[in-house]
């Protein structure tokens, strides 16, 4: 059977989308405090954990998955007693990223899986042994249950005092692992502290800006537009989202607290409770019951324990399928970040992150401290928003498909509720709900047919901006947003076959729009795109150049192949700027490497993109698993496999290194070495091939000289890139220290420093003359239409309705704890209103950006760029 898994893949892929880790206790996000539910009904979630066991057909699943790791892998890496050794730890440290679970008697007693894994999974037998993955996952959850047990005395008992001279030290990734279960129980302790003091803190601010909020409302002309008629989202309350229908933009290999609804878990089922059954009684009594003012202690207190317990239940969800979910990604990941292995639910998930469309009702999910599921947006096109029977903040207490019973979905986790509410086009599902405002007793029944729901946020867009030039007339520039490479792909050959999307498509519409409009130069904006389809790469560099290679591809036996642009039309040749991020990954980097080394397009943006130069394919393990026992009916999942690395035109690899910028703008991300391929486990090494043979344009060098001079001319006096220097400094001394205190005083202090100069500048951006530019907004659905929407309106120097992305880390990231860690704590420590949003939600690269293709456009030549003279 060996010999015929080097059958060729179903399809090439390169794929850089993030990959969150677990952060198993870790999810101390600062939530909405809410009254916790009752005991009995989380603690029955925790008292029916039962060990889990393998399932039928989880050893030949591992023992296929290793099998094709070990034969097609890019590397060629035998499975041996080294690799197992890695196997092992990897495993470990995706449990338990920040080593405050597993303790040293723990890895003692498990030790001997150690170097014998390989032997375990590559049986004789064609059926691995994966019991070592069961044991170990029941010790985590045995340790994570005396942990939750621990937090909950603590918070009975101990009165929470933060006057000493403590300090955390927030990311333990490489520290050692507690020595026993007593010197578990001290991090354990010292973690509930920071989590308190982060509750407490958070009931600080809000006062204060309640306070603020009141006293501009009562006094201060103008304060209902203060906040610029825009409003935002931050981590306040909500914990997690998802779209139902599974809208995957990231993808975790495995489920955690806050990533769980995004991806739903590979088979765990909700259990059965209905409306009138004890836990539905008791959520009812629960919403019904106006609750007693609580004191902040009595807040915290009740916000802590139940996110604990909430917590362990996520985990006590878990089946046999989760646990090889985590396993077998484990294995792929000790060859690279980027190989995973997909059970049916994550490969359903990818394939819907490639197509841009989903099936369910159209609707975001939250989950908040409560244990309440809500709805916090209805996706234009779906049946949630076209019934006119959901809204907003709407809870869903149960889901009951067709005419089967209801299941009560209060305190299940996203991840379950997304795949009861989610399921096939035409479909019925019913929505028991709490309308917004109303109290537990205003319960109402929705019931609505599934359908397919197009993602058009997720799609190419684009922007007109227009602005004064220095003869007394007009400029035009294009910005088109791209983010991701998308196209149509059903790797699971789903009955409800999704409209076909093609990237290049979109993006030609788009570009035909522009010069209809007259732009003189186009800003392609890369920042948030993590990759997708190689195919679509290669075809929208075509877009810009001649005909010529655009990616070199080594295979693993060493030959070098070229992907080549065939069609000799250009679509758009004119100025070109490629803005680009740490976040710019894979996908992203075949073009922007292509146009540099063509001398096509100026490159701007972070002093490199992720560094992702490998190719993945999916593999489905259905047709391998029929070669061994036909009469099994299991769904095995799927392997992404790494097993080919690109270069650039030149030769040069953009593995590790990425692509540099011709203009490289400051950042806080230039900073961090928590970003980017290099800060992943086992990433492929950089190198190099032979040239091939294209065309150089020579478009950019000449004038690259004078370009950057005037760009750091502007940097020096530009004050957002002032604010930005000063925040490179301060997260450069966060970064040297790598603790925090757990001194309320000095937090406080801190705070208030942070407050103040977020208040001085804001101040500063409201004073700031209104903008003479004007901005068009474009959408794929306006194309058809003639002339140009409405310009976005202004209010105090800002777009009232800018649409913006928060920037916490690259989508090529793969399965960096630490980045998502430092992620996640910057939204732990968000402690702004969320009604009232900062004056600017100004863009200082895409506004560099503009600045130089301005003076691009001054400096090149006028006419046909790329097919004249050339």
């Amino acid at each position: 059977m060996i010999e015929r898994l080097t059958a060729r893949v179903l399809l090439l892929l390169l794929s850089g989308y993030l990959v969150l880790p677990l952060r198993s206790a870790e999810s101390a996000s600062r939530d909405a405090v809410a009254s916790p539910s009752p005991a009995a009904s989380l603690g029955s979630a925790t008292n029916s954990f039962r060990q889990i066991t393998p399932g039928l057909i989880d050893g030949r699943v591992a023992f296929l998955t290793a099998a094709m790791l070990e034969r097609n892998h890019y590397l060629k890496l035998p499975f041996d007693t080294a690799l197992s050794s890695k196997f092992f730890d990897t495993y470990l440290e995706t449990l338990d990223p920040q080593h405050i679970h597993f303790t040293q008697a723990d890895l003692a007693e498990f030790d001997h899986y150690r170097t014998n894994l390989n032997r375990l999974t590559l049986s004789d037998r064609h059926v691995g042994d994966v019991r070592p993955a069961c044991e170990i996952f029941n010790r985590f959850f045995e340790r994570l249950s005396q942990r939750t047990a621990y937090a909950e005395q603590l918070l009975k008992n101990e009165k929470f005092t933060f006057n000493g001279n403590e300090r955390i030290m927030l990311s333990r990734k490489g520290q050692p692992y507690p020595e026993n279960l007593d010197a578990a129980k001290k991090l354990w302790r010292e973690r509930l502290r920071f989590e308190y003091l982060q509750e407490l803190l958070g009931k600080v601010a809000a006062r204060e800006k309640k306070q603020a909020v009141a006293a501009k409302a009562n006094g201060a002309p103008g304060a209902a537009n203060a906040a610029g008629g825009r409003t935002r989202v931050t981590g306040t309350n909500v914990q997690v989202a998802a779209v139902l229908g599974a809208d995957q933009r990231r993808q975790p290999m495995l489920p955690s607290p806050k990533a769980a609804a995004q991806w739903p878990g590979s088979g765990a089922t909700a259990s059965q409770t209905h409306p009138g059954s004890p836990a539905g009684a008791a959520e009812q009594t629960r919403s019904t019951a106006a609750p007693p003012k609580k004191t902040d202690e009595e807040e915290i207190i009740a916000t802590l324990d139940h996110r604990y317990h909430r917590n362990l239940r996520f985990f006590a969800d878990w089946n046999n399928e989760d646990v090889l979910q985590t396993y077998l990604t484990a294995l792929a990941h000790v060859y690279d970040p980027h190989s995973d292995y997909l059970g049916r639910a994550q490969l359903e998930g990818f394939a819907m992150q490639m197509n841009l469309s989903l099936f369910g009702i159209g609707a975001e999910l939250t989950l908040s401290d409560d244990g309440y599921c809500t709805i916090r947006r209805l996706l234009p096109g779906g049946p949630a928003i076209k019934s006119k029977k959901l809204k907003e903040n709407d809870r869903v207490v149960a889901v009951a498909q067709g005419d089967q019973p209801p299941v009560d979905i209060v305190d299940l986790s996203l991840n379950k509720a997304v795949q009861l509410i989610r399921g096939p086009k035409g479909t019925e599902v019913r929505l028991t709900i709490i309308p917004a405002g109303g109290s537990g007793s205003d319960r109402t029944v929705v019931s609505m047919i599934r359908d397919e729901i197009p993602l058009e946020e997720s799609a190419a867009k684009a922007k007109l901006i227009e602005l004064p030039d220095s003869g007394g007339g007009k400029l035009r520039l294009g910005v088109i947003d791209l983010p991701s490479f998308y196209a149509t792909f059903d790797a699971v050959n789903t009955k409800d076959k999704p409209e076909p999307k093609s990237t290049t498509v979109d993006v030609a519409r788009l570009l035909k729009k522009l010069k209809e409009e007259k732009v003189e130069g186009i800003i392609l904006d890369l920042r948030h795109n993590g990759g997708g389809s190689l195919e679509e790469a290669i075809k929208l560099t075509g877009l810009f150049i001649k005909t010529g290679p655009v990616v070199q591809i080594k295979e693993v036996d060493g030959t070098v192949q070229e992907a080549d642009d065939t069609d000799p039309s250009v679509l758009y040749d004119g100025p070109l700027i490629v803005l680009t991020s740490r976040g710019s990954a894979s996908a992203s980097e075949i073009l922007a490497g292509a146009l540099q080394d063509y001398g096509r397009a100026l490159v701007v943006g972070d002093r490199a993109t992720h560094g992702k130069g490998t190719v993945q394919s999916v593999n489905q393990l259905r047709p391998y698993m029929h070669l061994v026992d036909s009469s099994l009916t299991n769904d095995p999942g799927a392997l992404k496999l790494t097993i080919k690395k690109f270069y650039r035109p030149s030769g040069a690899s953009t593995q590790l290194r990425g692509v540099v910028p011709d203009i490289i703008l400051p950042s806080l991300a230039n900073e961090s070495k928590d970003v980017g391929e290099s800060a992943l486990n086992n990433p492929l090494a950089w190198d190099k091939v032979d040239p091939a043979k294209y065309e150089h344009f020579n478009l950019v060098e000449p004038y690259l000289t004078e370009l950057r001079r005037r760009s750091s001319e502007r940097l020096v006096s530009d004050k957002d890139y002032t604010y930005i220097r000063e925040d490179i400094e301060r997260f450069k001394k966060l970064q040297a220290d790598k603790t925090v205190s757990l001194n309320e005083r000095v937090r406080l202090k801190e705070n208030e420093d942070q407050e103040a100069r977020n208040k001085a500048r804001e101040k500063e951006r409201r004073a700031r003359p209104e903008p003479q530019e004007k901005v068009y907004e474009l959408t794929l659905k306006q194309l058809d239409q003639p002339g140009l929407p409405d310009p976005v309106s202004w209010t105090n120097g800002t777009m009232a309705n800018i649409s913006t992305r928060a920037l916490t880390g690259p989508a090529g990231g793969g399965t960096n704890s630490a980045a998502a860690a430092a992620a996640n704590s910057t939204a732990e420590d968000d402690l702004d209103d969320p009604t009232e949003a900062p004056a600017s939600a100004t863009d200082p690269p895409l506004a560099e950006a503009e600045h130089i293709l301005t003076d691009y456009i001054s400096l090149v030549p006028k006419g046909n760029l790329v097919t004249a003279g050339h």
